[in-house]
């Protein structure tokens, strides 16, 4: 019986290495068969003709290079595109590339559903059933990045000359599906093969890492593999945010913006984004202003306030666009940077919020929840 072959894509740069010397290579075979991988999205061995022929022999007795399948895709009319991977026994996982004038922005999912069950995320409401690998994770850039080259090539085949490099992608969110910190170490791995010059070649600038507050985590990554950091922070105050985003109650507010302060000293920006759902009448007022005020006096942030977008079963309703701009300018005369995020790909429902896959509850999360509600109905008409 053969062992399992090793997908290369798991691997980051010392484990490549690692390998390679255990079948006495050199460390610059590693960074060779790193870049055909990555940087020219090689998957047969044969093709890598600088390698010698023992060598190649040896990866395709002993590894593969595979991205997970894809199950669907679907362009937008704005140009945003999401992609339906499968990652076995049943589940999918998405990831959505949107382009933009100045830059295009891979977002990708670090776990098949999220157990975090945030109540405006239809991904937490439907469950959670697996943490990604590595390999999973960095195959989703690896493949976006293949087949967005391959429009470009075509592109510039056709009569159109135009603007097709602003269609790579220049940047990574890990805010997909999951909690990326709850996944720690293969997102790690991923996200040094993200920054590895031999792979992608990514800026510590233009790779956000997204939580809800996992602060243990937060201080590992400060000092493992600082990146852009933005944290869902959704409610000002401990008692909203308990029931907004339920990981408020292990790690509080307090806790939360100590462990931002500690994460700036080591961050390659000088602030962190909280990102903020607007949610109508739940966390939109004017009160709620002020008490973000208060939090960005402390902490050198930028707010990112998202329009929420509904989903069945949630609930909740979205700000009018009147009131998320009177919500920022709040923020912005307080002298604090404000950005309104444009909905983007909400015909292929690939906006914010809206990644759910298709994710078997194995933890029947979505039945606790809906069980949860009936009860708080009961009791508010009791």
């Amino acid at each position: 019986m053969h062992p399992e072959p090793i997908n290369l894509l798991g691997l980051d740069a010392s484990a490549l290495t690692q390998l390679v010397g255990q079948w006495g290579g050199k460390p610059f075979r590693a960074r060779q068969l790193q870049k055909w991988v990555h940087q020219r999205g090689a998957s047969d061995f044969d093709l890598m003709t600088d390698l010698a022929r023992d060598f190649r022999a040896q990866l395709s007795e002993s590894c593969i290079v595979q991205a997970p399948g894809v199950l669907t895709q679907h362009r937008s009319a704005d140009g945003t595109r999401k992609w339906l991977f499968d990652v076995g026994q049943g589940n999918a996982i998405e990831s959505v590339f949107i382009p933009e004038d100045d830059r295009g922005t891979l977002c990708i999912s670090s776990q098949a559903g999220c157990n975090v069950a945030c109540t405006f995320c239809s991904t937490g409401h439907q469950g959670f059933n697996r943490n990604l690998t590595a390999a999973e994770i960095i195959g989703q850039l690896w493949w976006a990045r293949h087949e967005l080259m391959q429009d470009t090539a075509s592109a510039r085949i056709g009569t159109q000359e135009g603007s097709e490099d602003a269609r790579l992608i220049s940047n990574v969110v890990m805010m997909g599906m999951g909690e990326p910190l709850l996944n720690y170490e293969p997102v790690l791995a991923a996200l040094r093969m993200m920054l590895d010059d031999n792979a992608y070649g990514l800026s510590r600038r233009r790779v956000t890492v997204s939580t809800s507050g996992v602060v243990p985590m937060m201080d590992r990554l400060s000092q493992d593999c600082p990146v852009a950091l933005a944290v869902s922070l959704h409610a000002p105050n401990d008692a909203l945010r308990d029931t907004l985003v339920p990981l408020n109650k292990k790690y509080p507010l307090q806790e939360l913006l100590a462990a931002c302060e500690r994460y700036l000293e080591f961050a390659p920006r000088d602030f962190i984004t909280f990102e903020y759902v607007m949610l109508d009448g739940v966390n939109d007022l004017d009160q709620h202003a002020r008490e973000l005020i208060q939090i960005a006096r402390r902490i050198h942030c930028k707010f990112n306030l998202i329009p929420f977008n509904p989903f069945p079963g949630s609930g909740l309703q979205r700000s009018s666009a009147l009131r998320i701009r009177e919500f920022a300018q709040q923020l912005m005369d307080a002298g604090i940077v404000t950005t309104v995020r444009k909905t983007r790909g909400d015909d292929i429902d690939a906006a914010c919020g809206q990644l759910a896959g298709e994710v078997k509850d194995r933890t029947k999360l979505s039945e606790r929840m809906a069980h949860k509600k009936t009860i708080a109905i009961k009791e508010s008409r009791a």
